[in-house]
């Protein structure tokens, strides 16, 4: 009898794109199983939100704290009010608007860092 060929197997595994290389868990389950680390990456978003919000209050602040000063400087009724009325909603715009885009990147830089 003629020597049998050994059968051929095929040996499958995960594809190499999805396996995940070995090391730390990811951050998304250090944040739900809320561990140490979990804790420290939530707080760490937390404190860059609440700087950002700080900031633009402080702005804002600074922006409203002016305005008795602008009133009672010697000018034209017509400046004073055009610089109220007119003057002031850009200011406010910029700041929100500076707010937002902080508070977006923040965020996106937080799920960049518990996605990988």
């Amino acid at each position: 009898m003629p020597e049998s060929q050994p059968r051929r197997e095929t040996v499958t595994g995960v594809p190499r794109a999805t396996r995940r290389p070995p090391g730390h868990p990811p951050a998304r389950s250090e944040i739900n199983e809320q561990t140490t680390l979990g804790h420290t990456y939530v707080r760490s978003l937390m404190r860059s939100q609440l700087r950002a919000a700080l900031t633009a209050l402080a702005a804002l602040a600074l922006l409203v704290g002016s305005l008795p000063l602008l009133l009672a400087l010697p000018a034209p009724a017509a400046v004073v009010w055009v610089t109220l009325g007119v003057g002031v909603y850009p200011v406010i715009w910029a700041i929100a608007r500076w707010y937002v885009r902080r508070a977006e990147r923040n965020e996106r830089d937080f799920t960049g860092l518990v996605e990988t």
